[in-house]
């Protein structure tokens, strides 16, 4: 009997080190919790938007409050070949602001110049690398309002805005991409149609150093040209 009582006290013992053990080794709810909590706040927060996303709707009324706040109108584009320094025009001031919007958006940097005629114009605002469509998809899809008759003429330096490629009876300006004319004497026949919003104060040079480089059919150069860094300068 006495035996018996001995053999039940060790198998007593060696539940209760079972339990404790596996207790030891299994989080109880409050450790669960915790860690729980620790995940959700360990994640990074969604930066909250500082600007809406653009839209056809809303773009024209952001711009209108956007230029009275924001009335820089001097930039520098920052290419592989040199700086080119513009005026933007306040008289254009959808365009301006849009301008300068994108700047400091940092829009610009790492587009190109992705079409080039020499003895013509230099387009740029656009690439094939994914993240600048990323940046446009951030921004919103908009156009802006044809603005052609306040005296300005395709006059060889000014930089304008092309028009969307899509169907556009009214000749919408892309507000992504722009040109500059690089020809001598100018490409008035370019007058009307599409709007003119600033002009090159320094660095004609670096533009008909790109406007020469060597391209394919396209007119797409066969290196490409790249747009560093655009800032506003003073």
């Amino acid at each position: 009997m006495r035996l018996i009582l001995l053999f039940c006290l060790s198998l007593c013992l060696l539940n209760c080190e079972d339990k404790k053990t596996k207790q030891k080794n299994t989080p109880s709810a409050t450790e669960t919790k915790l860690k729980k909590k620790d995940s959700v706040t360990s994640q990074p927060k969604i930066p909250k938007r500082e600007f809406p996303k653009l839209t056809e709707k809303n773009a024209m009324h952001f711009f209108l409050e956007y230029e009275k706040e924001n009335k820089e109108n001097k930039v520098r584009i920052s290419t592989d070949f040199g700086d080119i320094d513009i005026l933007l025009y306040d008289i254009t001031k959808y365009h301006r602001a849009n301008f300068i919007f994108l700047t400091k958006q940092k829009y610009f940097n790492g587009t190109q110049f992705y079409r080039v005629i020499n003895n013509f114009m230099i387009q740029a605002g656009s690439s094939d690398d994914v993240e600048v469509g990323r940046k446009r998809r951030y921004i919103g899809k908009y156009l802006l309002p044809a603005d052609t008759k306040r005296g300005f003429k395709h006059d060889r330096g000014v930089i304008s805005m092309p028009s969307s490629e899509i169907d556009n009876p009214h000749k919408l300006a892309s507000p992504y991409e722009f040109f500059i004319v690089q020809q001598h004497g100018g490409a008035h026949y370019l007058d009307g149609d599409y709007t003119i919003f600033g002009k090159v104060i320094s660095g004609m040079d670096v533009v008909d150093k790109i406007a020469a480089v060597d391209t394919d059919e396209a007119d797409w150069p066969l290196r490409n040209v790249y747009i560093r860094n655009v800032e506003i300068i003073k």
